[in-house]
């Protein structure tokens, strides 16, 4: 089955330009709020986050407003709790996998790319996203490829150049899991935007660190990001990390590519970290150790109490 269809404009710009372009998953059997909500409750607890949709586009991660709710009862609520939530690594259900494997494939087939490039796609990963009427994912940057797709309600994402330092420094592109995604924002910033809107059966290609931020309509939201990576992003992401990691030791990096013997150093010397540790992070307890030893309890902000908004 063909899910996607891409336009001769699209598939010229692509992977280095936003486009718009349809697809053929809205009402999915999987993709339904029953079916979400049995995921939800599916899914080790770090991979389910949530909390208020009523947020600012700026909004401080220190006083994001959270929902006193378990997560399958949050998805089949959605549409009067007034909540925002995204299912992470959803490939780690054989089911989910198997449609995420097939929504790549035809993706990059309508994208016109080339077997050396399809063999490149990396790390597959799904975020499936339910939100409330009139939510606000605040202004942020993902650090992937991502063909999302809108499967109800409507959604406005305004995209941002990944290019322009004026909007997000190259501190703020470093990232580590004690860091949260949401970024600072100013109202000027919002000239610079291209606005993307999306109905069911709608998608969005989103390069690589191209910050956005999100408002979904008058109805509630369900949308997935389908995500991969290339080799180039991989280890770009390496770099991110380790600078964050050494900037947290009072000991700031230059950016990626300024000293490209430093960056082999450091990426090596995080590829062999990262392989002593993988292994233990199989189960979510593990994982949680982990995050809060190296990097504090804010690693683990999804969890704890969750008061009433």
């Amino acid at each position: 089955m063909s899910y996607f269809d891409f336009d001769e404009g699209s598939r010229r710009t692509f992977p280095n330009e936003p486009f718009g372009y349809r697809h053929g998953l809205a009402g999915h059997p999987l993709l339904t709020l029953n079916s979400l909500a049995d995921l939800a409750g599916r899914l080790d607890r770090d991979r389910v986050e949530y909390n208020s949709g009523k947020l600012g586009i700026d909004q401080r991660p220190e006083d994001v407003p959270l929902i006193d709710m378990p997560p399958a009862e949050v998805v089949r609520s959605i549409e009067t709790a007034g909540a925002w939530m995204v299912l992470k690594h959803v490939e780690t259900v054989p089911e989910y996998r198997a449609l995420l494997e097939a929504c790549l494939a035809d993706a990059a087939n309508a994208a016109g790319m080339s077997a050396d490039e399809i063999r490149n796609m990396q790390e597959l990963e799904g975020f499936i996203f339910v939100s409330s009427a009139n939510s606000t994912t605040p202004f942020h940057l993902d650090y992937e490829q991502n063909f999302f797709v809108q499967l109800h309600g409507d959604k406005l994402m305004h995209i941002f150049d990944n290019l322009d330092r004026s909007l997000v420094s190259e501190e703020q592109l470093e990232t580590a899991p004690n860091k949260h995604r949401n970024l600072p924002y100013r109202e000027d910033f919002e000239s610079r935007a291209r606005a993307f809107p999306m109905q069911a059966g709608q998608g969005l290609f989103l390069p690589y660190t191209w910050p956005h931020w999100v408002k979904t309509g008058s109805q509630y939201s369900i949308s997935m990001a389908i995500n991969w990576k290339t080799p180039a992003i991989v280890r770009m992401n390496k770099l991110y990390a380790v600078n964050a990691i050494m900037r947290r030791m009072r000991l700031a990096q230059p950016a990626p590519g300024r000293y490209p013997a430093w960056d082999s150093i450091k990426i090596a010397a995080y590829s062999a970290a990262r392989g002593m540790i993988e292994p233990l992070r199989q189960s979510e307890g593990m994982r949680r150790r982990l995050r809060g030893l190296f990097f504090g309890r804010k690693a683990n902000y999804f969890y704890g109490p969750k008061p009433t908004t």
